[in-house]
């Protein structure tokens, strides 16, 4: 039977492998290749050469907005793995309607990025006309802690559940043992809870970083970069340059900047989950 399901084994792998080469390799190759060209479409690509990459990395708009994606990453990620492991810290606890609780921070993970964005920029923006302060479009400020804001309310809820499945993995012997120790409740979140979520905490770290620096329907929709692009990501900006500029060079040179924003965001993941993992406890 095994030998049997060895020989058929091709078969079985055979249609997701040529899905995954037609839908992912094959574009991310000749995406690589278009991003030393200049071009309108791909039957009429002229080579370059790295003239794409230096006007990218020359251009304030993309500097600019990489820094603002840092920026913004570094708070978001921040904000949002505090809330969330703070929120699955008393939903472990036993209180009633847990379960209630969990679902109503889970709800805004389900509602799509640009929905989200309009929804949040009408509240913002009834506050600021309130205040009477300048709109959201108008105000670099509130636009980046509008991103924020935006960015913890959708993504807390999802990084809680994955930090409730850590806390209740950790065996209630630990925490017996640690409190007839002496140990006291910081103690013991300090020395046995947050060694032994390790591994949830790299999920969640990886999870935020990866998707607030890649960010761009919330931002689409929330400040479109406004006012003067100084409150647009990293995405936006290559959108923009690539559909929102004429002529055949902006192509090419968006596809340059897409290409550094991918190597940049890998990177950052694997220096991300090499450091976190190395601190993970086995169980």
């Amino acid at each position: 039977m095994e030998k049997t399901l060895r020989k058929y084994f091709p078969l079985f792998v055979l249609p997701t492998l040529a899905a995954f080469t037609i839908g992912f390799i094959v574009p991310f190759a000749e995406g690589i290749y278009l991003s030393f060209c200049k071009f309108t479409t791909v039957n009429n690509a002229k080579w370059v050469g790295l003239s794409n990459y230096v006007t990218a990395l020359s251009d304030e708009t993309f500097l600019h907005s990489f820094w603002f994606t840092v920026a913004f990453t570094v708070v978001s990620t921040l904000s949002i793995n505090l809330l969330a492991f703070a929120v699955a810290l008393v939903l472990t606890r036993g209180i009633k309607g847990t379960n209630l609780f969990r679902t109503v921070f889970f709800m805004p993970n389900l509602i799509g990025g640009i929905v989200l964005g309009y929804i949040w920029q009408i509240l913002i923006n009834c506050v600021l006309s309130i205040v009477e302060k300048p709109l959201l479009g108008l105000n670099t400020s509130a636009g980046y802690w509008g991103l924020i804001i935006l960015m913890a309310w959708q993504q807390v809820g999802y990084m809680m559940i994955i930090y409730i499945a850590g806390l209740q993995n950790i065996s209630p012997d630990l925490l017996e043992a640690a409190a007839i120790d002496g140990a006291n409740s910081w103690q013991a979140l300090v020395k046995i809870k947050l060694p032994m979520v390790m591994s949830s905490i790299t999920i969640c770290l990886f999870l935020t970083l990866t998707n607030s620096f890649k960010l761009f329907d919330q931002n689409l929709s929330l400040t479109g970069g406004e006012p003067n692009h100084a409150t647009e990501m990293l995405a936006l900006n290559i959108y923009n340059t690539f559909y929102a500029r004429s002529g055949p060079q902006w192509k090419g040179i968006g596809q340059a900047k897409a290409v550094v924003f991918f190597i940049v965001v890998v990177v950052i993941a694997l220096v991300q989950l090499k450091a976190t993992r190395s601190k993970e406890v086995q169980q």
